[in-house]
């Protein structure tokens, strides 16, 4: 075992950590905007979403 394996080693666990971390969030953002949309399709509004004001919802 050689120095550089370590060195090698550590800085591809550290990139395998990283890209699963993002495609974790990536996949996760995907599937919540699906979420989202089966919500308002299904008449569901979000809180934070008014409507102008004098108009009927």
């Amino acid at each position: 075992m050689t120095h550089p394996f370590y060195v090698f080693g550590s800085y591809g666990f550290a990139a395998a950590i990283i890209l699963g971390a993002v495609a974790w969030t990536w996949i996760d953002g995907h599937l919540r905007r699906r979420e989202m949309a089966a919500l308002e399709a299904a008449g569901i509004r979000r809180r934070s979403h008014r409507t102008p004001e004098g108009s009927k919802p």
